[in-house]
């Protein structure tokens, strides 16, 4: 399973609504390409643009991953780019092993959302101790935790397990995610 999420935020809410109604996205999240040149200098007289603004207004996303084995053996990477306008020194929930990223036997998991409730909860090794310890799968424990565990804020997850079960659970209108199988299985969602 493959995670290149945008997280939804307050100020996105209404256009992500828009666009579920429609069916369709109203944003191409992709950096252009198109009218791109080569150069080494600091100062570009035409810089990056989405949407019409500059691409340095927009925060970098979140990207993880997780992935099981033909051996069962699990891992997970979740990569951030952090808050706009984070505090100098803040630290966030990905780096943090438990808390934003988990890989153990039963399952791999890695987390985007608000890194405070992301921590406060350990959300991703709380899916593996959901499994050990009250015996749910895969896509019930990442239920219980986003419903149970997640105090305030909003977050979402992508998890794999040893037994190749694959499960994801947000409380945010939407979140960008893609899962390939070796098989040939291949899907791509932003909505439930």
């Amino acid at each position: 399973m493959v995670d290149n999420d945008y997280f939804i935020t307050e100020d996105n809410v209404g256009m992500l609504k828009l666009a579920k109604e429609a069916n369709s996205s109203l944003f191409d999240y992709r950096i252009p390409t198109i009218g791109m040149e080569s150069t080494c200098s600091a100062a570009v007289e035409n810089p990056l643009q989405m949407n019409g603004l500059p691409i340095s207004i927009y925060a970098p996303e979140t990207v993880g991953c997780v992935v099981v084995d033909s051996q069962g053996r699990c891992a997970a990477a979740t990569s951030t780019g952090g808050l706009m306008n984070k505090m100098s020194g803040r630290i966030g929930d990905s780096p943090m092993i438990g808390a934003g990223t988990y890989a153990g036997e039963l399952c791999g998991v890695s987390c985007t959302g608000e890194g405070e409730a992301i921590i406060r909860g350990t959300l991703a090794r709380d899916v593996a101790a959901v499994m050990e310890y009250m015996g749910l799968g895969l896509q019930e424990a990442v239920d219980y935790v986003i419903k149970k565990r997640l105090d305030h804020g909003f977050a979402g997850m992508i998890a794999v397990s040893s037994k190749g079960e694959v499960a994801y659970g947000f409380n945010s209108i939407g979140m960008f995610r893609a899962c390939a199988t070796e098989d040939g299985f291949m899907e791509v969602a932003i909505w439930e």
